[in-house]
């Protein structure tokens, strides 16, 4: 699902009582007669968390946070106090 997609979803489900849980949330979106491909979407996440905010739906969707699976973050490299681009940054 791509941003278009999640943008028009939370369109849809504006005036969904909230907190709700995916039920919830499908019914709604069927009642307001979304498209197939937003219907799959809500089918798609859990049936067992509650959602408390449209936002909380699209990152779910969007799989916006990292996941954690257990292996090491990569540590950020030391700065070189050199400004960007080098000397072709001040030319």
């Amino acid at each position: 699902m791509n941003q278009a997609d999640t943008a028009e979803l939370k369109t849809t489900l504006t005036g969904v009582r909230l907190p709700a849980k995916q039920p919830e949330l499908l019914e709604y979106a069927v009642r307001q007669h979304a498209e197939p491909p937003l219907l799959d979407a809500l089918r798609s996440l859990s049936d067992q968390k509650e959602y408390a905010s449209l936002d909380e739906v699209v990152e779910e969707l969007l799989a916006v946070q990292p996941r954690r699976d257990g292996a090491p973050s990569h540590a950020p490299k030391a700065e070189s106090g050199a400004p960007p681009g080098g000397d072709a940054y001040t030319k």
